[in-house]
């Protein structure tokens, strides 16, 4: 019976991280000309966090649009976490739509699955932090995410392109 379950945990890990990726890679180019007056910058910091000490950590830089999402994944050794962010600009007051979905494998209970969905009023420039694992039982580092948003304007200094580095220190 478990076996089935890491199978199906699996097949529904792929089928639900694939849609992160097409979805970032879908709005670039052309479509980025169009909207560049509603455009958002969204930069994305990544990190692990051990005895209060930053022991990992990534920074992404995404453009998007208001309503459409942007994903991260963090794949460790037991966990794999997938949080997409939608940022909404509204007359009445900017939010920032934060899904998050997490994987934990458990020697003793298998795979486990969590999900959490939340909406966070924003403002530009405001750095919101998110803990996708808050107080774990599972495991002993935490992981925090700082997303910071602001408008678009126009091509700022190149970042290194977006990459799944695992657990790589930097």
């Amino acid at each position: 019976m478990k076996r089935i379950f890491y199978l199906f945990g699996i097949f529904n890990l792929f089928i639900l991280i694939i849609p992160v990726s097409a979805q970032s890679s879908q709005f670039s180019g052309t479509r980025m000309q169009e909207n560049r007056r509603q455009a958002l910058v969204l930069d994305i910091t990544s990190s692990v966090l051990e005895n209060g000490k930053n022991v990992w950590s990534q920074i992404n830089r995404r453009t998007s649009i208001s309503g459409i999402p942007v994903g991260v994944q963090l794949t460790g050794s037991n966990v794999v976490v997938v949080v997409q962010f939608t940022p909404y600009i509204r007359r009445d007051g900017n939010v920032l739509v934060v899904q998050g979905q997490i994987w934990v494998a458990d020697p003793d209970k298998g795979l486990t699955y969590f999900t959490s969905i939340q909406t966070i009023p924003m403002e530009f420039n405001e750095p919101v932090y998110f803990f996708p694992l808050g107080e774990s039982q599972y495991l002993t580092p935490s992981i925090e995410i700082i997303i910071t948003v602001n408008p678009y304007n126009g091509p700022g200094p190149s970042t290194k392109p977006d990459t799944n580095s695992g657990n790589d220190k930097q």
